[in-house]
């Protein structure tokens, strides 16, 4: 029998003393601080939460000074500590949840305390150990504290709540005539608990819903803007391939334009063409991680002749006339204005100015039904200036599957290029896209240059450059 009592007290002894250990242990971190937790104001009228529980304050400590003076039979010094602790307690909870409901606990106890030598002087009953006051003060602290911090810690106060309402009211209580108010107190604060909790997890619940679609949008932008410069390394691919071509072709030539060429010389132009052939297999090998392995939008069958839009040549301002002609089959007035003299570009600025006017012409049909417009290009000595303006729509756009990303695409290549870029609403209703591609771009251009400047968000541009106008089927 000694030994097993022994082991007992050692076992299940031991358990019980460790495990009330760590439930006071969560006490002590839930209930026993001073933390900062202020109420969040409205949104739409910033100061009206704090300006309501301020306003029941007053009047809690009004009502409470009254009562405990006049059915209370306290002194005023007596009654204005009790009333004010449960005032306070209020205003403290909108800033320091559990002081407050510490505060609005001890001035409730030191009340019922006070007035438990009053009760039975008269013939008169009196509520104990809660009153009027004092239930609507701890409510609203309970709710504030139930809104600001963790389930657990508002249900530890409830909790503590209630055991000492049975306390006060069970045992201390005997002989005493009064009318008993803690099985109305106990019901409404759980009530206001349950309410609490339940709004702070709706908030937190909708905060997270926020937090989540703001990465999510972040995240399909990062992606929108990794395919389109996917895109566009595709696109110039064939640019360099071509002059990689070229390179190999003339260092292959090169030594039978010279009679008699030393072995240096062919040794060096050999070695210029292996370089060549070499960066232009890697390219390739590039080029086949770039492509997917289903054809992405714009690179349908050609036609039924077989091949495929990805493998066609690179389109040049040379096509520009099809493309407007496109548009204008779409039921669209399009006019076409070009300045300077007119000569050959790099194929990279020549393909960039012809992708610009493309996405600019096709926003024009997604989202601006009815609208006219009009493509500028000016050639100056440094560089090639495109223009596209829409006139005001003539009615609502319809919804587009885009996904709001149309100038990202512009915005890249222009970048690119070491170029400027400007995109704003223009004269009534109507927009303006303006690009200035120069002839030599500088070496240090690369994507996401500050050169570019964005005065009006496009509302649901086609993100896809390769657009129907390219099919002729907007």
């Amino acid at each position: 029998m000694s030994r097993l009592g022994r082991v007992t007290d050692t076992g299940v002894g031991r358990a019980l003393r460790a495990r009330a250990g760590s439930w006071l242990r969560v006490l002590r971190e839930d209930l026993w601080t001073v933390r900062a937790d202020p109420l969040p104001p409205s949104t739409w009228l910033r100061w009206l939460p704090h300006g309501l529980v301020c306003l029941a304050a007053f009047g809690v400590l009004v009502g409470a000074m009254g009562d405990l003076v006049d059915n209370g039979h306290l002194t005023p010094g007596a009654a204005f500590l009790v009333a004010g602790g449960q005032a306070g307690a209020m205003i403290l909870g909108m800033w320091r949840p559990v002081p407050g409901w510490w505060l609005s606990t001890v001035s409730w106890v030191l009340g019922a305390a006070v007035l438990h030598g009053r009760l039975g002087a008269d013939a008169e009953t009196y509520t104990w150990p809660w009153t009027a006051a004092g239930i609507i003060s701890h409510l609203f602290v309970l709710l504030l504290l139930a809104l600001r911090v963790r389930t657990r810690a508002a249900v530890e106060a409830l909790a503590v709540t209630v055991v000492l309402t049975s306390v006060l009211q069970g045992w201390w209580s005997a002989g005493v005539r009064y009318d008993a108010t803690g099985a109305i107190a106990i019901p409404l604060s759980a009530v206001v608990v349950l309410v609490g909790t339940a709004l702070r997890g709706r908030r937190e619940a909708r905060a997270q819903l926020v937090e989540q679609t703001t990465l999510t949008a972040e995240e399909r932008t990062r992606r929108t803007l990794l395919e389109e410069r996917s895109r566009i390394a595709r696109e110039l691919h064939d640019v360099v391939a071509h002059h990689m071509s070229v390179i190999s072709i003339q260092a292959q030539v090169a030594p039978h334009l010279v009679e008699n060429p030393p072995d240096e010389l062919k040794e060096n132009l050999a070695g210029i063409r292996q370089n060549a052939v070499e960066a232009l297999t890697e390219l390739r090998r590039v080029l086949g991680v770039l492509r997917s392995e289903q054809p992405g939008p714009g690179e349908e069958p050609l036609g039924p002749g077989g091949g495929n839009a990805a493998h066609a040549p690179q389109p040049t301002l040379d096509r520009l006339d099809a493309l407007v002609e496109n548009t204008r089959a779409a039921g669209r007035e399009v006019t076409t204005e070009i300045n300077g003299e007119r000569r050959p570009l790099p194929p990279g600025v020549e393909l960039s100015a012809y992708r610009i006017v493309q996405e600019a012409l096709s926003n024009v049909l997604r989202h601006a039904p009815g609208a006219s417009a009009k493509v500028r290009l000016t050639y100056r000595s440094d560089g090639l200036e495109v223009e596209v303006v829409n006139s005001r729509p003539t009615g609502p756009a319809s919804p587009s599957k885009g996904a709001g990303h149309g100038l990202l695409g512009m915005r890249e290549r222009v970048a690119m290029l070491g170029g400027t870029m400007t995109a704003h609403p223009w004269h009534w209703d109507g927009f303006k896209v303006t690009a200035f591609l120069p002839d030599t771009p500088p070496a240090d251009a690369t994507p996401g240059s500050d050169q570019i400047t964005y005065y009006f968000p496009d509302p649901d541009p086609d993100p896809d450059p390769d657009s129907d106008l390219e099919a002729g089927t907007p």
